[in-house]
């Protein structure tokens, strides 16, 4: 810890320099600085708890700044600083698309010196791609599991391979196959799977300036009819992306269902020895097969902009210390937060997770998480109710493809 901590303290100059400030401490002569930490309602116990251990061996620093942790949920986060930076935490974790933004508003101050050093040899290439943008890494990586895969009943489904197999042993069991279909987040895999995509351009002040998508194309109309053709299936019912306790063996109706990591306790419970997870499975249009794709995302760790260099230090050394093996382990035990630190990814307890392990797979399939207008979701959501409603069951190609275009021109029309 003095090792790390007096490399903190050379680096402070170097913070100094970047930030153009004198490097003089406005807190030394006065009271103690408090110091607001935002993370998770599951993991708010376990960071203040283990954050209270690491400060008691930083006796320097306890007497300038005390350190309190807060509840903030991730999608909470951007909207607060995008209120009010000056009223926001000084050291806060968020998701990874929403990067782009919170540099917009100058909530950000990039790790330099061993703190990058650590960051880059610490931590997998997408969280740390995450955490980048025009070359420069302005966050910590925290996790690597913003994703959706599969949970299985063994005893219903075995064989993950194909949709249409999950589908029919499902109807077979008198089961259903859970997926949230009206979910812009979990539609997009057939769309992805087959190619297309949707992209928008952000500009330096957070404001969207261009979109190009190609889902009004040959191959996003075989996204569009497999989703279609999976709606009609007996074996099929609409999911919330929370539905583990369908598993339940008292009365339960789920044989498989598509869903995150944080839902791996409750499968696992209602399960027991006929728990299975799997990367998402292939799907089949007009002879040709499709792996469902997705978005794989990554939370981080941002410190706020300070005008004095010992306090910019400090929060980047909470920040390291939050972003470490120990940290994404224990927030892994507290709520099962898949890591991004490359030693905490070889431990056993990670290696033996069986979400995980399924969701590490089915990343290979996915794109990266971007930016979208939270118009995206909504028109995303919209499109997914109607096919879900049945409204397209008896629809024409012709009549698809006005659908189709219909979509895509919305989505076009949010930035």
């Amino acid at each position: 810890m003095n090792v790390k901590r007096n490399a903190a303290i050379l680096l402070a100059g170097i913070i100094a320099l970047l930030s153009g400030c004198s490097g003089n401490s406005q807190e030394a002569a006065g009271a103690k600085k408090e110091i607001r930490v935002w993370t998770t309602d599951g993991t708010r116990e376990i960071t203040q708890t283990k954050l209270n251990e690491w400060l008691a061996g930083q006796d320097e620093w306890n007497k300038k700044y005390t350190v309190t942790v807060s509840a903030m949920g991730t999608g909470e986060v951007v909207t607060q600083f995008l209120t009010d930076v000056e009223e926001s935490a000084d050291v806060f974790n968020f998701a990874q698309d929403q990067l782009s933004r919170l540099i917009a508003v100058n909530a950000l101050t990039a790790p330099a010196g061993v703190f990058l050093d650590n960051i880059l040899a610490n931590n997998d290439e997408g969280s740390i791609q995450a955490a980048t943008q025009d070359g420069t890494v302005f966050a910590y990586p925290e996790t690597s599991d913003n994703g959706y895969f599969m949970y299985y009943d063994k005893s219903v489904v075995t064989d993950v391979s194909t949709l249409e197999g999950i589908l029919d042993q499902c109807a077979a069991a008198g089961k259903k196959f859970y997926y949230p279909l009206n979910n812009g987040w979990y539609n997009m895999s057939f769309f992805f799977a087959v190619g297309t995509d949707c992209v928008y351009t952000c500009g330096s002040d957070g404001v969207f300036t261009d979109a190009v998508c190609d889902f009004d194309s040959d191959a996003g109309m075989k996204a569009f009819r497999a989703m279609t053709d999976m709606s009609k299936h007996p074996g099929y019912a609409l999911s919330s992306g929370t539905d583990a306790s369908f598993f339940n063996p008292d009365g339960g109706t789920a044989g498989a269902i598509v869903s995150v990591p944080a839902e791996a306790a409750v499968a696992r419970k209602m399960l027991g020895e006929n728990y299975g997870a799997a990367p998402l499975p292939t799907f089949t249009v007009n002879g040709e097969s499709f792996h469902m794709s997705g978005f794989k995302g990554y939370k981080l760790i941002g410190v706020k902009p300070h005008t004095d260099s010992d306090t910019t230090v400090f929060c980047h050394m909470i920040a390291d210390h939050l972003s470490g093996e120990e940290m994404q382990l224990a927030r892994y035990d507290a709520d099962g937060w898949g890591p991004s630190n490359l030693k905490a990814q070889q431990s056993d307890i990670i290696k033996n997770d069986l979400a995980l392990t399924a969701l590490s797979e089915q990343f290979a399939y996915c794109k990266d998480q971007k930016q979208f207008p939270n118009e995206f979701w909504s028109i995303a959501q919209a499109f997914g109710d109607d096919i879900n409603a049945g409204k397209y069951n008896n629809a024409s190609d012709a009549e698809l493809k006005a659908a189709l275009t219909d979509f895509q021109n919305t989505l076009l029309a949010a930035r």
